[in-house]
């Protein structure tokens, strides 16, 4: 990889580290600047996913103060997440890509619904219930032990994913959603990321460059996420979750 080259993509990690502080989708940006330039799919996949875990650490750690109280919960839904990610990576190796075309649209599609309607749906289940649910019961933790599987697998919109499934079965606020959804990413893309290393092909200098620039990225990105009020980032995530779905069926 020239220097050029390596700058496209540290460029291409600042954004995608900031994009999925906030949202999630980086992935859109970083798989397709690594293939542009060259590097086989499948291995630009491998090492996008390695190159963005130091991203995500920066992007829980900004919002530490919204991850206050939530150890016990993360701690259940991470074993989710790790278990996910791990069937997800062993997927990516040996499975046909095009398997998860329609069910990936579907899925972001359906998250995107989600996120819109969380408000009333929350006030709808709670009218239902006895007690709050902070851990969000068995259908949380399935969910999110399927959001493990496609972001092991691909990655892209698993923020979009993850926020909409933690914003329905959590009595909390947007952000402090946002915040575990950061860490069960990061959860997702650590485990990915080992597994990878392991058994894959991995370019190392794309990986280098992607993790240069979503360190910075994710920083970035949650300082600003966390100053977004709770409506707008709603609109965000839609608008991210429309753009992914538009990239993966015409990409």
């Amino acid at each position: 990889m020239t220097g050029w080259e390596l700058v496209a993509v540290c460029a291409a990690g600042v954004v995608a580290g900031a994009i999925n502080a906030v949202v999630g989708s980086g992935s859109l940006i970083t798989f397709p600047t690594l293939v542009a330039l060259g590097v086989d799919p499948v291995v630009a996949n491998v090492s996008n996913t390695v190159g963005l875990v130091p991203g995500s650490f920066t992007a829980a750690y900004g919002y530490g103060a919204e991850l206050r109280g939530q150890r016990d919960r993360l701690m259940r839904l991470g074993a989710a997440s790790a278990l996910g990610a791990l069937a997800g990576a062993i997927l990516l190796l040996f499975l046909d890509p095009g398997v998860f075309n329609v069910v990936v649209v579907a899925l972001i599609a359906l998250a995107c619904v989600l996120v819109v309607a969380q408000p009333r749906l929350n006030a709808w289940m709670a009218a239902r219930r006895a007690s709050p649910r902070t851990h969000g019961g068995a259908a949380l933790w399935l969910g999110v032990l399927g959001a493990g599987v496609y972001g092991g697998y691909f990655g892209a919109a698993q923020g979009v994913l993850l926020i909409g499934l933690l914003g329905i079965f959590l009595d909390d606020g947007l952000q402090r959603v946002n915040a575990a959804k950061n860490v069960l990413a990061l959860i997702v893309n650590g485990v990915a990321a080992v597994f990878f290393f392991v058994v894959a092909d991995v370019d190392w200098s794309a990986a280098a460059g992607v993790a240069l620039g979503a360190i910075v990225g994710g920083f970035l990105g949650a300082r600003l996420g966390r100053r977004i009020p709770a409506p707008v980032l709603r609109g965000v995530i839609v608008c991210v979750g429309i753009v992914a779905i538009i990239v993966l069926v015409y990409g």
